[in-house]
């Protein structure tokens, strides 16, 4: 797979984007995949605390949105009533949340992923958000998605626990580095 050319195709003009080009000198980021015809959620245990829940919010908008602020404002804006949101929940309460964004067709692939990922700063550091994008990787999988793919992150290493490879590395000027698949 050539992992430059789907990054180029999933995100045609990235690094022109003025919010790209303002990056801090120095800051670096991550593109990761996950093939996810072998994926099993059996595969890792996550501790997770009990009475914590997890699926697709439905009519949660505004709390989902209160939710996200929480984390950051600026994620609040990618948070609509069309959003496909994938939650940690405690009770009636949002814990942790990621938007599904079906990023389509690509390499023969149909590709998506959690974005936006967050915990609510209580829930922090108790396996929570990670237990989360575990299943809703698993709903992506359940879905017909053929991928799972981590957009502009600088977590990889979060991420890899699951089975995320990091594939491209980037900064403001463009990628700096891409794996080359054999």
């Amino acid at each position: 797979m050539d992992y430059r050319q789907l990054f180029d195709s999933m995100q045609p003009g990235f690094f022109s984007q003025e919010y790209i080009r303002a990056i801090p000198e120095g800051e670096t980021y991550v593109e990761q995949i996950m093939p996810l015809e072998g994926f099993s959620v059996e595969s890792l245990n996550i501790p997770c605390p009990e009475g914590i829940t997890f699926g697709i919010a439905k009519d949660a908008g505004e709390k989902i949105r209160e939710a996200v602020a929480k984390v950051d404002e600026d994620w609040v804006q990618y948070f609509n009533d069309d959003s496909q949101v994938f939650c940690a929940f405690d009770g009636d309460r949002i814990a942790a949340f990621c938007n599904l964004d079906d990023m389509g067709h690509h390499q023969g692939l149909h590709i998506s992923g959690p974005g936006c990922v967050g915990t609510v700063p209580e829930y922090r550091r108790r396996g929570i958000g990670l237990r989360m994008v575990q299943l809703a990787t698993q709903y992506l999988k359940e879905n017909g998605f053929d991928a799972s793919y981590i957009h502009y992150t600088h977590i990889g290493p979060w991420y890899a626990k699951l089975g995320y490879e990091t594939i491209l590395k980037w900064d403001r000027n463009g990628i700096l580095w891409a794996k080359q698949d054999a």
